[in-house]
This record gives structure tokens, C-alpha cells and sequence, in this order.
């Protein structure tokens, strides 16, 4: 039996509504708080098994995260397939590796991310370590609202994938009609 993920956000209030500006910098009336998603351990270890599960044949031997979002999503992914786990995150609007940590040459990594919308700080999060001579193997989220089946170069997982409205900001109806605008992710803040 599939993972309920959709009963899950219901039940942890995960699914907003109102007029928010993604990380993305598209603008939507819905917006998936992760962070109430996962905020119990209980839950996020269970996502994290789950997503861990369509991971494992790809024989990955890190996980890496783009922070802030991807971290808690990308450790329980990392400890249900017993592998290190390293995020990257942003010093002066560049993603970055910090922290020492590191990744080998040729290194098989997974990304793992929370929400994928337009893949962008995932992508930049692979280039990171792409850069640095990993292997990116696969991609994996716990939502996929890009409307695409795999917005990525190599294989992608997700537990749910969401039809949710977005709008570039220039033509936001949202915006027209003076909706107050909040910007709950972290690339904003």
C-alpha cells in the first residue's frame, strides 16, 4: 500500500491557502509547509522510509539536500538508506558546499528536495556537487508540483505529485486583486 501523503498534509494543516510567493518566485494560492509536514519525527522518519523505498535500487552512496528546505526530508532519506547525508546552502545568493563538507570524485549522489516546483535550488544544489566531481544518479522530493512527470536529467522519485495553480509575478491575479503576499520559503527570507 502506497504512502498517504495527501491524507498527511490534511492532517498536519501542511496545505495553505492564501497568496504566496515561492521559492521559485512564481506566485500561487497554495502553498505546502514542509516543515508542518515533517514536524513530528514520527512522520518525517515514515516519508523519509517511503521515499527511501523508490531510492534504494539506484545504489547511491550519499544524499545530498539543498537547505533549508531539502534538510530534514534529505536526512531521513539518508538514514533509511544507511548513507551519509550533507546539504548545500546559500552563502551571499550562491549555493554552496560549507561545513567541510565534501563529495568524492565520481561519487554517487541523490538529491533530495521537499516541494519541486520548477527544480531550480535542486538544480543548482546538483551543479554544486557536479562541480565538485559527484555523480548525480537521481533526484527525489516528497511533492512534485511541476506539472512533469521527471524535471530533471536523471531519474526522479516523488510520493505525491500536486496540480496546484502558479503565476509568473507580473500577471498574478492575486496581485491584481491587492491579496496581501508572504513569502513563507526560506530564499526569501
Amino acid at each position: 500500500m502506497a504512502f498517504d501523503v495527501r491524507s498527511l498534509l490534511a492532517q498536519t494543516g501542511a496545505l495553505l491557502q492564501g497568496h504566496f510567493r515561492l521559492s521559485s518566485g512564481l506566485h500561487s494560492p497554495n502553498y505546502v509547509q514542509c516543515a508542518l509536514l515533517l514536524e513530528h519525527p514520527r512522520n518525517a522518519k515514515a516519508i523519509g522510509e517511503a521515499l527511501a523505498g523508490k531510492l534504494r535500487e539506484l545504489g547511491a552512496e550519499k544524499v545530498v539536500a539543498p537547505a533549508m528546505g531539502g534538510v530534514i526530508i534529505g536526512y531521513t532519506v539518508a538514514e533509511a538508506l544507511d548513507l551519509p547525508f550533507i546539504f548545500t546552502e546559500r552563502k551571499e545568493g550562491q549555493m554552496t558546499l560549507r561545513r567541510g563538507f565534501r563529495v568524492g570524485d565520481g561519487e554517487r549522489v541523490i538529491l533530495v528536495e521537499d516541494v519541486v516546483t520548477t527544480g531550480k535550488s535542486t538544480r543548482e544544489a546538483a551543479r554544486v556537487v557536479a562541480d565538485r566531481g559527484a555523480a548525480v544518479i537521481g533526484f527525489a522530493s516528497i511533492l512534485n508540483r511541476s506539472g512533469k512527470d521527471n524535471p530533471f536529467d536523471a531519474p526522479y522519485q516523488s510520493l505525491l505529485a500536486l496540480d496546484l495553480e502558479t503565476h509568473e509575478a507580473g500577471s498574478c491575479p492575486l496581485c491584481e486583486a491587492g491579496v496581501a503576499l508572504d513569502a513563507p520559503g526560506s530564499r526569501y527570507s
